[in-house]
């Protein structure tokens, strides 16, 4: 069973029973996602354009303020999200995230998920995205990325996500110096990085999180 539920910051997310989970912080679903994802990633990214691989697409709130920071600063995004399970329309539609943004970004949040799945989209003059729906653990990845965004459920709840084969999956598609940002900062997502190829860096993390990694592909 799903449920949105209301942040601290004003901002809806998604509770999913079955796995006692939310989709972001509670303590602010678009300050999360702004922190980690926008400045942490996006922000210390020097490539123009940027190729951007995000597992797990979600609520499409990261590829939404990606679009929003990229217009706004003329830079360039390729973005290739991948979803095993997307959430269906009616829960999508009841999200809050369109009345957060300057009015001229709104019908964009619309846009971003009535793309069609496996078919890359062009947005704007910016902002080309390719949503795939696969299987993470099982799908054959191609690309060469310069920034991932890795949003996968924690690895308490969904262990799977982040094995050493995964992580290895995603170092195979990340350009050298690309640039890999995620919430978390266990050990065995620290060690897995490291023995892939990633320099790993502890930052400060948003409200209710101590620390988060950023790692550089060397």
């Amino acid at each position: 069973m799903l449920k949105i539920i209301k942040t601290s910051d004003g901002s809806d997310t998604i509770f999913v029973h079955g796995m006692d989970e939310h989709y972001h912080s509670v303590h602010g679903a678009i300050q999360e996602s702004e922190y980690i994802f926008i400045n942490c990633g996006l922000g210390y990214c020097k490539t123009n354009p940027v190729r951007i691989f995000e597992v797990g697409f979600g609520t499409g709130l990261n590829a939404f303020l990606t679009f929003i920071n990229s217009d706004d600063r003329g830079k360039e995004i390729f973005y290739t999200a991948i979803e095993k399970n997307p959430l269906p329309d009616s829960l999508i539609n009841s999200l809050n995230y369109k009345d957060l943004v300057p009015r001229e970004y709104i019908h964009v949040f619309d846009q971003i998920h009535s793309c069609n799945w496996n078919e890359p989209e062009r947005i704007n003059t910016y902002f080309t995205l390719l949503k795939i729906k696969d299987d993470l653990t099982s799908a054959d990845l191609r690309g060469n990325f310069d920034l991932v965004y890795f949003d996968a459920f924690g690895p308490d709840k969904q262990p799977e996500m982040w094995t050493d084969t995964i992580i290895k999956k995603i170092s195979d598609i990340t350009a050298p110096n690309g640039i890999l940002v995620t919430y978390t900062a266990k050990g065995n997502v620290q060690r897995n990085l490291r023995k892939h190829g990633f320099e790993v860096n502890l930052l400060p993390g948003p409200p209710g999180k101590r620390q988060i990694i950023r790692a550089v592909k060397i």
